[in-house]
């Protein structure tokens, strides 16, 4: 949950649309069960989740029918085909105060930086609140998995906590059922790290590029939600909390290059510039004069070589450990 932290995650881009309001008559639902209506938001990517740059190309092939083939199971699960975008949210059995509260706590600490203190999203991590795997889950049996690793390959990195808490978190989330786009003004604490460890921890991790004397000297000062600092040092160039998340002027965005190609002709002449496109048949790139260069792939030729600036991020993001990322965060806040 946390790309999420990172998550992280390892990122997200939402589509705006405009909502027009809707009249519910009613659902055909089990006799058990009763539901809330909730507008269905659209589905954003997670920034970092591939290192394949797309420039606007379309999505994979297996995107959609991923996509479609979640909402059939949500649609089935409550026995209707969820109408013009509203979905059903079922009731449950409330749990005891002392398990909310720690699914709470939980929560705040592990998953709160990137999909929001009220679980109502982040810059990274998308909405739970309107999650098919949240809202099918009853006990945390369909949350689990992910939380443990499940989708790593997505973007969602694996958080190392036991299933206790990710039972206490889903218990918290069924708990909530916030509609349209009420959000928490709740402060979150998420700087919960040792930062004696997270100093040795970044000196391991990042001295080989970073240094909180150099480049980095005075950065988390530059934020005042640690959230924001947190997401900027392991995502640089994606959009960190601020008004959205806390009502905070916006924090200050990280300048990333962004990533580049060379592309090497038969003939040995090389084509260097801002990447454009690149899939399995073609390659764009953008010359410093504004010129698009267009090639077409053929078995590897001509050869592509890929310059991404933040591909050691993107690399850390998929084995950096949850307590690694509190102990940085810890250290970094501990230089202001």
């Amino acid at each position: 949950m946390r790309f999420p932290l990172r998550r992280l995650c390892k990122g997200a881009v939402s589509s705006a649309f405009v909502g027009v309001g809707i009249l519910v008559l009613g659902y055909a639902v089990r006799p058990s069960m009763t539901v809330h209506a909730q507008q269905q938001q659209p589905r954003g990517g997670r920034p970092g989740g591939s290192e394949r740059p797309t420039g606007g190309a379309a999505a994979g092939p297996n995107v959609g029918a991923q996509a479609q083939a979640a909402d059939q199971t949500h649609a089935a699960a409550a026995q209707q085909a969820p109408p013009f975008g509203i979905v059903a949210y079922p009731d449950r059995p409330a749990a005891p105060k002392e398990v909310l509260d720690r699914g709470k706590t939980a929560f705040s600490v592990n998953c709160a930086f990137c999909h929001g203190s009220d679980a109502g999203g982040g810059s990274v991590g998308p909405n739970l609140l309107r999650s098919e795997v949240v809202l099918q889950d009853a006990a945390g049996e369909k949350i689990m998995p992910i939380v443990h690793g499940a989708r790593a390959e997505q973007g969602m990195p694996k958080i190392d906590i036991p299933d206790s808490s990710v039972v206490d978190i889903a218990a918290w989330l069924h708990s909530l059922k916030t509609g349209g786009n009420m959000r928490s003004t709740e402060k979150i604490n998420i700087v919960v790290g040792k930062a004696d460890e997270g100093k040795a921890t970044f000196t391991r991790l990042c001295g080989s590029c970073h240094s909180v004397d150099g480049d980095l000297k005075g950065f988390a000062a530059k934020y005042e939600d640690p959230r924001s600092m947190q997401q900027a040092w392991m995502l640089p160039g994606v959009v960190a909390f601020g008004r959205r998340g806390g009502g905070g002027p916006p924090p200050p965005q990280l300048h990333v290059p962004p990533t580049t190609a060379t592309v090497t002709l038969v003939s040995g002449k090389k084509v260097t510039g801002r990447l454009g496109v690149l899939d399995d048949f073609y390659a764009e790139v953008i010359t410093d004069d504004g010129v698009t260069h267009r090639f077409t792939l053929n078995n590897g030729v001509p050869k592509v070589e890929i310059h991404d600036p933040l591909k050691a991020h993107r690399a850390m993001f998929r084995t950096i450990t949850d307590k690694e990322i509190h102990d940085i965060t810890a250290y970094l806040e501990s230089l202001k």
